[in-house]
Formats: C-alpha cells, structure tokens, sequence
C-alpha cells in the first residue's frame, strides 16, 4: 500500500493547480490535503478529529509557508522536533523568495524548497517533478513502507 503525500495549502487556487499538476503525473498515492498548520500537526500526531487515522506517516510533506492558525515554519519545526516524524521528507512550497524564509526553512530541517511557478505550465511541470521524486524515487528512511515498483523494461 502506498503511503499519501500530505499536501497543506490554503490558497484555493494554489491547492487546486498543485493537485492538477499531481494527478497529471499519475502518481498513484493519495493525496491527504488540509487547509492549515493546527490541523496538519493534528493529523500527523493522529490527534483530535484524526485519532483514527490509518498509522504510518506521508511519504512526503508538500508544506506552503504562509498558513493560518500555524505557519510552515512552526509546523517544520514541530515536525523536525518529534521522534516519530523528523525522518518525513519535508518540501516548503511556497510563493515567498525572501532569503530569511529560505534560509529558516534550511535552518529548521526542510528537505528542499520550491518557489512556486507564476506560470501555470512551469508550476504543474514542478509539482510533477516533486511528486515523482519523492513519492517514487526517493528512498524512504529504514522502517518505512517501501513500495516496489516495476518497470517497462523489468
């Protein structure tokens, strides 16, 4: 089974390009999205309306910067913070270039940061590029859920 990519996006335009651009790529995860920081540390810590969740964290945090109630930077922090999900590949995918941004998110333990594309083709082209890289080549941490996956010329 594979594991979901956690999208966290408030920006309705944003959040509804970002999972074109996944299912363009033909990804089969799912895609578990929340709109801010307090539920995204909800729904990792398996809290509050997501106590039942199924166990077992995302393959990948796709993380926008600015959101409400808990920014980016605080949900990173938190996450880098806690045994049981410092080893999820975390991606802030955001509008903001602002060097201090940049430069926290690297200080905190991000795994990479993405600008996002003003242009619609450039954006859904980097979203794929992101899905692909982490959801199927990237190898996960020992003890996560590894997926195999064949290919045309196995």
């Amino acid at each position: 089974m594979l594991k979901p990519i956690l999208l966290v996006e408030d920006d309705t335009r944003d959040l509804e390009l970002t999972l074109l651009a996944l299912e363009r790529s033909q990804l089969a995860n799912d895609v578990v999205v929340l709109r801010d920081g307090a539920q995204a540390l909800s729904y990792l810590r398996r809290e509050d309306a997501y106590a039942d969740r199924r166990e077992g964290n995302p393959t990948v945090i796709l993380l926008d910067l600015k959101l409400p109630k808990v920014n980016g930077l605080e949900v990173l922090q938190a996450v880098r913070a806690d045994p049981g999900l410092r080893s999820i590949p975390v991606v802030m995918l955001t509008s903001s270039e602002q060097e201090t941004d940049v430069v926290r998110s690297y200080e905190l333990g991000v795994n990479a940061y993405v600008v996002k594309p003003v242009e619609f083709k450039q954006f859904v082209a980097a979203i794929a590029d992101l899905g692909i890289f982490w959801a199927v080549l990237n190898e996960p941490p020992p003890g996560s859920l590894k997926v195999s996956r064949r290919y045309a010329h196995d």
